[in-house]
């Protein structure tokens, strides 16, 4: 009996036990569940803790090194040292690219190397070193001397040393007086940034400025700018952030303030930090270039110039010449040079958009195919013409000053100029399109009135050799009987449109027909003036 109810008892006593196990388990499975989760979200938030310190770290890092680089504390070994070794590397004849291995990134020199470069040039072995340095550069090199990869080189190099990111902005501006200038120095940065991680970007008038803002807002690291378009972002784009700003980079400075930027790159100046590098290129030295570079540049900049010491202002590889014609027979010994180069590269340079427009449309009536650029052309309209030139063999481009700047237009066999520059300085600037790099070849031809004779002691005292070329009058196509009946058609049509610029634009653009005092015969008689307008 006892022994039964031991049994029974030891029956229900295990049942009440394991009931009470069984909610004691629960209890504590789902105790472990809790700690489980919030173990989890605890995990997930330090690892977010951890990113946020992370892309801070990042950050505190890219500031720090860019307050490492503005302090230039001397008492820093690494500094030091790579300081001494780019001194080194400025006393070194060795002119290839293979010299500077030490000195910038593996990513720069497989750049380098796919652009098909070995040598530098003389400007860019002059400048490089000092702008890996941090030195401000004042620089003076004749067209196509390469000057492009000189700036371009060490800015890319900045942002390697300082580790640029999106977020941190903007570190490289690069101002340019032209859209066609900018959009060739873009085309350079981006085969030099080809194993770089940086972003860039380009900003000039005539292109989309919304699409520009919402870039700059995701952060560019190196921009290249024309400067009326930069000058309207520094002040109305929010979210472009320009205060980590290292290097200001003015190409063409003289260029920029001849056509009217005076005042607005004075503005951009004064937005933009003060401590920073500046380099400015400028072909001539004016006082007003003079002025923005005091402004600009810090108190002791390095001037370097490549071709002080030249008996000539022009390339080696040129061969340039002038060709006296009266004003009846300039057009017919016009269509008669093109005609008979039709099959090469050549470049026609008049003095107005006008009388581009004219010749453009009278040499295409007659059959003689020429494209044409100016500075009235619709931006995509002058980007496409640019291009397509460029990656011609053969072809006839009418063209105005906007195209004798900078541009780097491959194997142009010609450079006609239809009509005298306003100055020997804009002479050698349209010559420089041809014969550029080294051991390169090329022609240039002049034409001149009469009356414009006295322009060759200018050209003269600007270091510009020239040969006389003779013409025979019997070479010279006569098309004068062709003509009057494309004049007649042309007179009606434009008449009918309102447009009579075309007329005038025929025997010289209303800009040449009044042409500046430089072409007046009494002001020759004084003696050696100053040639300006």
């Amino acid at each position: 009996m006892d022994v039964l109810l031991l049994a029974k008892s030891n029956n229900v006593l295990p049942a009440d036990t394991n009931q009470k196990e069984a909610q004691d388990n629960g209890k504590r499975k789902l105790t472990n569940a809790n700690a489980l989760v919030a173990e989890q979200q605890q995990s997930s938030k330090k690892k977010k803790r951890k990113k946020i310190a992370t892309h801070m770290d990042q950050e505190s890092g890219v500031q720090s090194k860019i307050q490492k680089l503005d302090d230039s504390k001397p008492n820093e070994d690494e500094s030091e040292v790579a300081t001494s070794n780019i001194e080194e590397l400025i006393g070194n004849t060795d002119t290839s690219f293979s010299t500077l291995k030490s000195y910038i990134s593996e990513n720069t020199i497989k750049a380098i190397s796919d652009m098909s470069f070995t040598n530098m040039t003389q400007i860019q072995h002059k400048t490089i070193p000092h702008l890996l340095m941090g030195r401000d550069v004042l620089g003076a090199a004749r067209t196509g001397s390469g000057k492009t990869l000189a700036f371009l080189i060490p800015a890319v190099e900045l942002l390697h040393k300082l580790n640029f990111m999106p977020r941190t902005g903007t570190g490289i501006i690069i101002i340019s007086p032209t859209r066609e200038l900018s959009l060739q120095t873009y085309g350079v940065a981006r085969d030099l940034l080809k194993y770089h991680r940086y972003t860039f970007g380009l900003i000039m008038g005539g292109a989309n400025r919304k699409t520009e803002a919402e870039k700059l807002q995701k952060g560019v690291n190196l921009l290249i700018a024309t400067p009326g378009r930069l000058l309207d972002h520094l002040q109305n784009t929010n979210g472009f952030v320009s205060k980590n700003l290292q290097c200001l980079i003015i190409d063409e400075a003289d260029r920029i303030l001849q056509i009217g930027f005076e005042d607005e790159m004075k503005q951009i100046v004064r937005l933009l930090p003060s401590r920073r590098q500046t380099v400015m290129f400028s072909a001539t030295q004016t006082r007003n270039v003079e002025d923005l570079a005091r402004i600009s540049l810090k108190k002791s900049p390095l001037y370097i110039g490549v071709d002080d010491d030249r008996d000539v202002a022009t390339v080696d590889g040129l061969e340039q010449g002038y060709v006296v014609c009266p004003s009846d027979r300039r057009f017919l010994l016009l269509f008669t040079f093109l005609k008979k180069n039709r099959n090469k590269k050549v470049m026609v340079f008049f003095s107005s958009c006008n009388s581009v427009k004219f010749h453009s449309e009278l040499l295409n009536y007659v059959d003689l195919a020429v494209t044409d650029i100016h500075g009235r052309q619709k931006q995509q309209k002058r980007t496409a013409t640019f291009f397509d030139f460029c990656n011609a063999k053969e072809g006839i481009l009418l063209c105005t000053d906007v195209a004798a700047r900078g541009l780097d237009i491959p194997e142009v066999d010609w450079i006609v100029q239809y009509d005298p520059p306003d100055d020997p300085k804009e002479y050698i600037h349209r010559v420089g399109r041809t014969a550029r790099g080294e051991n390169s070849r090329g022609h240039a031809l002049l034409f001149l009135m009469p009356e414009e004779l006295a322009f060759l002691r200018y050209l003269k005292h600007a270091k510009v050799p020239l040969s006389e070329y003779e013409f025979a009058s019997t070479k010279v196509v006569n098309i004068q009987s062709q003509f009057k009946n494309v004049f007649v058609l042309f007179s009606y049509n434009f008449n009918l449109t309102g447009n009579s610029s075309f007329g005038s634009g025929f025997k010289r653009s209303n800009k040449a027909e009044k042409k500046s005092q430089v072409f007046n015969r009494s002001n020759f008689a004084g003696g050696n003036r100053q040639f300006s307008r």
